[in-house]
């Protein structure tokens, strides 16, 4: 996927770029993508940049040329502002408080910022001084070359590795490794200094195009993700096409249990027993063994018999108070309990108990590698559940009404979904008692 798709970049934002590791060519990639797809796009600096690299945009302007702004993008569709050369081969930054004022005009959608330096080294801790990112600022992009894992920490492969030996507590000469670069880049005094109330934090895992690299970047990113302050990982390649690999999103799991069982004629069905549990609470398990989190459980028509059997899973129940008028509404409230830089979700319906985990985990490694709007699985052509909707369509998934859930969704927008393959057990639902008896006998016979 593209930089621009993978960072989630609309109008009005304001992505600064920090870190080593071709922090300029991400600028000035993301820049290109944006200005194809019609965006007014503004790169510059508040630090500086070579003369090599400011050649690289279309159009420049300086500091005392700013009246030329808006006829140069208008031209070109971005455009470079900088100082004035410095004498040592770069061009000088310009003040953040003037690209707060820049965002504030009318002229630039967006406005793309390198807000350090690091000396062409793949891999750096900020100084004392350092970033020096705009307070507008609604992306922070810290940039780490995966070229720079197996190499020793010292002035040659890292900018400031004496920082990066004290945010890390590894020594000096020791191998750089996955968890040196995903603690460095979480680290409020790392990746994540001077990021603005509000903002997004995006580690940009750069370089993922070496041999053996993407398992340590993945190692990397799965531990990024794991920070709380940190919303999505990209990892990739500035220079290759396309230039993201995979993008690595909190991703929650969502069980539907609160439905009436009208059909089951009698109970809920996702109180039923199933193997030393329900129903709901074997789907959660499944969830939490796919990885998924958080997990939440959606309650409603008899919750009282459900939610003993999750008690000791690490899970959120919630209950639905609406649960009489439709599967929307649990649809809805599973929404309302997601963590706010929950990035997908994963909605599993709890009479589907022989779905596996690696459906799920399948589904997730799919939105990774693509950031399609919706995942699911198809057998035999046919669609099933359960299904990962991006959070690009959680505004559209809360504007369901009645009975209906994701699958009215997934016909509207057909041509933004992507399929896995799967089983036949993607359209097992149980929606009689016969039903119930035939899956738990498949299930049973399967165990043994």
């Amino acid at each position: 996927m593209g930089l621009s798709a993978a960072l989630r970049v609309q109008r009005g934002a304001v992505v600064s770029f920090t870190g080593g590791g071709g922090k300029t060519t991400s600028m000035f990639r993301l820049a290109a993508e944006l200005s194809s797809a019609g965006f007014r796009v503004l790169t510059t600096t508040t630090t500086h940049i070579s003369e090599e690299q400011a050649r690289v945009p279309p159009a420049s302007i300086g500091l005392d040329e700013l009246g030329l702004l808006k006829e140069r993008l208008d031209r070109h569709g971005q455009c470079l502002l900088a100082g004035p050369p410095d004498g040592n081969g770069r061009v000088t930054g310009v003040p953040p408080e003037l690209i707060r004022s820049l965002h504030e005009g009318p002229d630039a959608d967006v406005i793309l910022v390198e807000a350090d330096g690091s000396r062409s080294r793949p891999f750096k801790a900020p100084g004392e001084h350092e970033p020096v990112v705009p307070a507008v600022t609604t992306i922070l992009v810290p940039v780490a070359g995966l070229n720079s894992i197996g190499l020793p920490l010292d002035e040659e492969n890292a900018h400031r590795p004496e920082i990066i030996a004290s945010l890390t507590g590894q020594p000096m000469g020791s191998r750089i490794g996955a968890d040196t670069i995903a603690r460095v880049l979480a680290h409020p005094l790392g990746g994540a200094k001077q990021l603005p109330a509000g903002a997004r934090l995006v580690p940009l895992l750069n370089k993922a195009d070496a041999d053996g690299v993407l398992g340590q970047a993945r190692e990397a990113a799965e531990r990024l993700l794991a920070s709380p302050v940190v919303d999505t990982v990209l990892v990739g390649s500035a220079v290759e096409d396309p230039p993201v690999r995979e993008a690595w999103t909190p991703t929650a799991g969502i069980v539907l249990a609160a439905g009436m069982s009208t059909r089951y004629g009698g109970g809920a069905k996702q109180a039923l027993p199933w193997g030393d549990a329900t129903m709901a609470a074997h789907c959660a398990r499944t969830a939490l063994e796919a990885g998924l989190d958080p997990v939440i459980v959606v309650l409603g028509f008899e919750a009282a018999k459900v939610e003993p059997s999750l008690a000791g899973l690490p899970v959120r129940i919630v209950f639905n108070a609406e649960f009489r008028q439709g599967q929307s509404t649990s649809v809805r409230r599973g929404l309302e309990a997601l963590p706010d830089r929950t990035g997908a979700a994963v909605f599993i319906l709890a009479d589907q108990p022989l779905v596996k985990p690696a459906v799920m985990r399948d589904l997730v490694e799919a939105h990774r590698r693509t950031f399609a709007s919706a995942c699911a699985p198809a057998f035999e052509g046919r669609r099933g559940n359960p299904v990962l909707f991006d959070k690009a369509l959680f505004r559209e998934l809360r504007k369901l009404s009645g009975d209906a859930g994701g699958r009215s969704l997934l016909d509207k927008c057909s041509g933004l979904v992507v399929t896995i393959p799967a089983g036949p057990e993607i359209a097992a639902d149980i929606d009689t008692p016969e039903d119930y008896e035939r899956l738990k006998k498949s299930h049973e016979f399967q165990e043994k």
